[in-house]
């Protein structure tokens, strides 16, 4: 009985071997790719990472930077949110401002009642002179000689304190416009037509003429970021400084951008070449991520395709042919 239990284990276990090698031996089908790889659509094509950009005749996107320094109050728009030139964006606390721009027009005030006193005071100096004349011409013997000297030197006194007021006036208005002016500094407005692409910053937070201290990035970002409400947008790529001399020349740049993740490529219309070679940066919005490589920044623009969502600050792959 025994013998024959350990015989059919043995054939038990064979029998498993034996499957266990022809699973193990079969190839399973490999899944077919999410996506089709970006290939080089170019005979001499250059390769160069991208970011998007919203279309702007200079510079890149849009960086608001408060004049003055303070916490924020409110804040009146939203990501996303198309606004109009002008439009106030945020607001600060302004208290001590505002008290301050109060005294100014108090005392601007103030130096306008000190006019009206001055020129009381020249009209009622100016009376008595004018009655010290009349009765020095009708009997000379009436008036005495320093009587009417003192008399017209109170007219002249009188007169330098009514310009020394007025020119007092203009000081008080010129200080009390100067604060005015700082205090319509603590609402920040939009400075053109736009979208708000980001806001960096959130009531209560401390923002200087710096921007905001940013916590993942540590170091100081705008407060607001916009972009044009253009439809189209533009890509800026960075090509590497051993290809430079690759590049074809302007009029003959054609270019193909894309989109990671996805099978959508779209073209490229040149805009122009930032005739600057500077450090790459790493595109991961850390500002002291540096490489040792420099690279010459291009410039295309592109309409954004109907099918798909793209935004500034996405990467995607370019390739630079003729």
């Amino acid at each position: 009985m025994r013998n024959k239990l350990l015989f059919a284990l043995a054939i038990l276990g064979l029998l498993g071997g034996l499957v266990g090698a022809y699973l193990s031996g079969l190839q399973k089908k490999p899944q077919p790719p999410v996506f089709t790889p970006a290939s080089n659509p170019y005979g001499q094509g250059i390769y160069a990472d991208g970011i998007i950009e919203s279309d702007q005749t200079n510079g890149e996107n849009i960086n608001i930077y408060p004049e003055v320094a303070g916490n924020i109050t409110q804040i009146l728009v939203g990501e996303g949110e198309h606004i109009r030139r002008g439009a106030a964006l945020l607001t600060l606390d302004d208290t001590v401002q505002r008290a301050t721009t109060e005294q100014q027009k108090a005392l601007a005030e103030a130096a306008l009642a000190q006019i009206a006193q001055a020129a009381a005071n020249l009209k009622n100096v100016q009376d008595q002179l004018d009655k010290q004349n009349r009765s020095y011409e009708l009997d000379p013997r009436s008036v005495s000689k320093d009587v009417l000297d003192d008399a017209k030197n109170a007219v002249l006194i009188a007169q330098t304190n009514l310009n020394v007021a007025r020119k007092q006036y203009i000081a008080a208005i010129k200080a009390y416009q100067v604060a005015n002016e700082l205090l319509s500094k603590f609402t920040l407005k939009s400075p053109q037509d736009g979208v708000v692409l980001a806001i960096k910053a959130a009531v209560g937070s401390y923002v200087s003429t710096q921007g905001t201290y940013g916590t993942y990035t540590e170091g100081f970002n705008p407060v607001l970021v916009m972009g044009s409400t253009q439809s189209t947008l533009e890509v800026r790529c960075y090509i590497d400084e051993i290809l430079i001399q690759r590049l074809p020349v302007a009029s003959k740049i054609r270019a193909k951008m894309f989109i990671r993740g996805t099978n959508i490529n779209v073209p490229l219309e040149f805009v122009r070449v930032q005739p600057y070679v500077s450090p790459k940066i790493e595109l991961s919005d850390q500002r002291t991520e540096r490489v040792d490589v420099r690279v010459l920044p291009v410039i295309f623009r592109f309409k954004n395709p109907k099918k798909s969502s793209l935004y500034p600050g996405q990467l995607v792959d370019i390739y630079v042919g003729d």
